[in-house]
Parts: structure tokens; sequence; C-alpha cells
């Protein structure tokens, strides 16, 4: 009589992408927990199930992680930005809302990550290059509008664009650290978004917006 063939069950052994998966979610709990500082690569690896050498096979760092977190806002915020139809917009003062709240949804949502980013400044040059590259972007992108609406008259051409561009842009980060940070002085969360429109609209069309 034949005996029954018997299979082994298939241990199923997390991929690669799964494991990146699990440290990127598992560093950004625990930086709602804790600061930076107080995070260790083991913390990390733990929190992922995998070792602290597996670790370091996907990450030379705890930093390198907090960067390809970054990456993910960054890409987060932009593609906000991508989604607006300005055709679409009843108002120029309804573009830049729409605008100015698809970074700050962005960041918001993520606001652990990104007061440790904000604490990191200065310290990662690797960090700091990738946030200017960032932020020159973000300028690039609002002195072209800027100019679009000085072309159609609806905005007086003052000082040039793109210092009123890097003005705004650099602003929105200072005012949305302060709030995401909880220091003081800060606008609050329900107010953020408002007092930047107002500073926008009064910085680009001079206190008309058309």
């Amino acid at each position: 009589m034949t005996k029954p063939t018997t299979r082994g069950r298939k241990t199923t052994r997390p991929s690669g992408d799964e494991r990146i998966q699990a440290i990127l979610a598992t560093a950004e709990e625990l930086l709602g927990q804790r600061p930076l500082a107080d995070v260790a690569v083991d913390d990390l690896a733990r929190g992922a199930g995998i070792s602290r050498p597996t670790f370091y096979f996907y990450f030379s760092s705890k930093e390198a992680v907090l960067l390809t977190l970054a990456e993910r806002i960054i890409e987060e915020a932009d593609a906000n930005v991508a989604s607006i139809n300005p055709a679409a917009m009843t108002s120029p003062a309804e573009y830049w809302r729409a605008v100015i709240t698809a970074y700050f949804d962005a960041f918001g949502s993520h606001r652990s990550l990104t007061v440790a980013l904000s604490g990191m400044q200065g310290t990662s040059p690797e960090l700091d290059q990738r946030w200017s590259e960032v932020t020159e972007n973000w300028v690039a992108n609002t002195t072209v509008g800027i100019e679009a609406e000085r072309a159609r008259g609806a905005a007086p051409s003052t000082i040039p664009a793109r210092d009123i561009a890097v003005a705004l842009n650099l602003i929105n980060q200072s005012m949305m650290g302060a709030t995401f940070t909880g220091q003081q002085p800060a606008v609050t969360d329900a107010d953020v978004v408002d007092t930047l429109l107002h500073v926008w609209l009064n910085a680009i069309y001079g206190g008309v917006c058309a």
C-alpha cells in the first residue's frame, strides 16, 4: 500500500521590500513616542522583526531611514500639488490655498517625522543638501505661478518674482515647523493655512487679488 505523500509547509520569508517597509513603519511609530536621539538601531531592528546585522543590509544608519521617510513625504506633498487643477479654481485665492494646503496636509499627517527632520537640520549634510534641492524646486514652481499672474495683469510687477517665492516658501516652512513642533510663538493648526494664504496674497497681489 502506497503511503500518501506529505509535503512540508513552506515558510514564507519576508521579502526585502517588506523588511524595508517594516523598518520604515517602526521608525515613524517610534518617532511618535520619543525623539530620534532616543531611538536606537536595535529598536528599529526589533520592531521590524529582524536582526541588527540584517538592518544594516538595508540601511546604513537610523538617519538613512529618516531620509527615506523624508523622501516619501516630499513625494506625497508634490503629488498633492500635482493633483491640483488650476482650471477648476474659481479664483487665484482658491488656487494658492490649495497649494498651501497640499504641503500642510502632507507634512502635518506625518507630524512626528516632520519634527524629527526639523531637529536634524544642520546636523546632516545629506539631509541639508536634499532639503535645499526640494526647497529650490518649490521656489521655482512658485516663481512660475507669480510670473503667470503678472503676465495676465492680475499681479503687479514689483520686486523679482523669485525673491517673493523664496520668502513665501521659507515662511511656510518656518510657520508650519513651529506649529508642528509646538514651539511658541506659533499659529494654531486651524489657522495656519488661512494665515499663510493672507501673507501669500498680499505678497503676490499687493492686497488686491483679481
